[in-house]
């Protein structure tokens, strides 16, 4: 059955690599990952192995957004580890490299290939370039449409200009331009160790992205000669690496649930505490898109992530003896990289933080027992206090954003959203941008027990654990609840007293699920809670 795809007989004593590619036209974040899987294919034949091409699903998150399809989106993430698994598996592949571009192929990919442990590097398919509009000076990206969305419902842009915006924000192939979840995990993966020095930090459209594929097809015979395994690699001072980064660059919340979700697979003994602890020592030095200026085609121009990794390095905030897929230590490989030139200033200096510690926030409390996962950026402001205005679901909610319902002071809860109530967990980049994009940034604060997208920013907790359909108390609170979120404490608080907290609970009634049958009645049936990373091992699940 070798024969007629291309094998020869000498073919046959050489190591079979997969090249798992997530290619697909629903996305511009993976619509070139063909071409990418056959670099690697030549990289892989030219290294000694014989490389297999084969492919999986992949969706969009931005065209799915704030419709009932958003709540495939976390699924696949499942869908695609279990994919890569079942092929690399019945094949008996010796090792692979997977190829993937946007926010769930990747932290997917990655998964597998810690659960199946057998020599593998991960490829990222890289950035997009900015979109532009002639006579404008801004630099676009996919989150600039859906601000758009909120200001032109603020009157304070017109039908053409929304069209305009709409029509040159993304101009090609790759992933969102800013800090996004798929650059945050791009550059996550690479302080794991488990991409080649570079991979995350390159423009889907360069002359390095394929450079980088046919070198991760060549590497991974090389990590079969010398033994080398993914779980050698992903250890627990390979996460705190990670975590260190995502915080240096200002990342995604998505981070946590997909770190979470890897370290399980890879039998590593990671908690959302984890980044707190992290959190108080790391600093945000990256002015990167949604909270900051600059893009990450901009932050590419001037060395990548590197040199901040080598700055972390030097300041003992990263563990330099970890090892990568190269053989070499993290140390090692860093040794020779140069430092930013003198005149940018999309990284900070230590004395300059963009902000002291992290960003990314662990919340507890009476409203997340469990947990929950904020973004303040600082600029926000630490607290906020307001009164809750409470939506089943995030359809309701945006109408009420874009409509005036929702006014400066409030509170904006959204459940029945969580990993089984959704189920699916669902971002919230729809009602977030709708409030940016409405000047509300500074005057609302949301909380929800979905997500949010790695281009979401303002005041915003997500994760809340235990979520609404489990009888959290986010599905008790009631409109005109006060609500207050202190960053600085790491509390969320329902402030009402204990007795009608606990009068609300005994009221409570679990209801039905949305999903009897389907991908998404099985998701709801085996996933975890977003604490545990929306996992769906069937030891974990509730």
């Amino acid at each position: 059955m070798l024969y007629p795809v291309g094998f020869t007989a000498e073919d046959f004593k050489k190591p079979l690599i997969g090249v798992a590619s997530t290619w697909s036209d629903v996305t511009p974040c993976n619509m070139h990952l063909d071409k990418l899987a056959r670099e690697a294919e030549k990289g892989t034949n030219a290294g000694g192995g014989k490389a297999i091409v084969f492919n999986t699903i992949t969706i969009s998150d931005g065209i799915s957004m704030g419709t009932e399809g958003m709540k495939y989106s976390l699924v696949s993430r499942e869908v695609i580890a279990d994919s890569i698994e079942t092929v690399v598996g019945c094949a008996g592949m010796d090792g692979y490299v997977a190829i993937g571009g946007c926010d769930k192929n990747m932290p997917g990919a990655l998964i597998a290939i810690a659960r199946m442990n057998r020599p593998a590097i991960f490829v990222y398919g890289g950035t997009i370039l900015p979109g532009c509009i002639t006579g404008d000076t801004r630099k676009l990206d996919v989150v600039s449409v859906f601000e758009a969305i909120g200001a032109h419902a603020n009157q304070k842009i017109s039908d053409k200009e929304l069209l305009a915006v709409e029509q040159c924000a993304i101009p090609g192939p790759g992933s969102c331009g800013g800090m996004y979840t798929a650059n945050t995990m791009a550059s996550a993966i690479e302080a794991l160790g488990m991409s080649l020095p570079n991979s995350s930090a390159q423009n889907a459209v360069s002359p390095a992205k394929l450079d980088d594929c046919r070198r991760a097809g060549a590497a991974v015979v090389e990590m079969l000669r010398q033994g080398i395994k993914p779980r050698d690699i992903l250890t627990k001072k390979a996460f705190e690496n990670a975590i260190t980064v995502v915080i240096a660059l200002g990342g995604s919340t998505n981070a946590v649930l997909h770190l979470l979700a890897i370290a399980h697979a890879a039998k590593v003994k990671l908690t959302i505490d984890d980044f707190t602890r992290i959190g108080k020592r790391v600093p945000v030095l990256a002015d990167l898109k949604p909270s900051g200026k600059h893009l990450m085609s901009e932050l590419i121009a001037i060395g990548g992530i590197r040199p901040l990794m080598k700055m972390l390095l030097d300041k003992k905030l990263l563990h330099g003896d970890c090892l990568t897929v190269t053989g070499e230590t993290m140390a090692e490989s860093l040794a020779g990289v140069k430092p930013y030139p003198a005149y940018q200033t999309i990284i900070q200096p230590f004395d300059k933080p963009v902000k002291p510690t992290s960003h990314l926030v662990i919340l507890r409390g009476n409203l997340a027992p469990d947990g929950a996962v904020a973004k303040i950026s600082g600029k926000e402001g630490l607290k906020f206090s307001g009164k809750a205005i409470v939506f089943e679901g995030e359809e309701k909610a945006l109408t009420a954003i874009l409509n005036g319902t929702v006014k400066a002071g409030h509170v904006i809860v959204i459940r029945g959203e969580g990993p089984k109530g959704g189920p699916g967990m669902r971002e919230m980049l729809s009602p977030t941008s709708a409030i940016m994009g409405r000047g509300l940034g500074k005057e609302v604060a949301l909380i929800t027990d979905g997500r949010f997208s790695g281009g979401s920013h303002g005041f915003v907790v997500g994760h809340v654990t235990p979520e609404a359909y489990l009888g959290g108390t986010i599905g008790l609170v009631k409109n005109g609840d006060p609500i207050t979120i202190d960053a600085e404490k790491h509390e969320v608080t329902l402030d009402i007293p204990a007795a009608e907290l606990k009068k609300r609970a005994k009221a409570w009634k679990k209801p039905a699920p949305r999903y009897t049958r389907g991908v998404l009645a099985k998701y709801a049936h085996t996933v975890t809670t977003a604490s545990l990373g929306a996992v769906t091992d069937a030891d974990l699940a509730l």
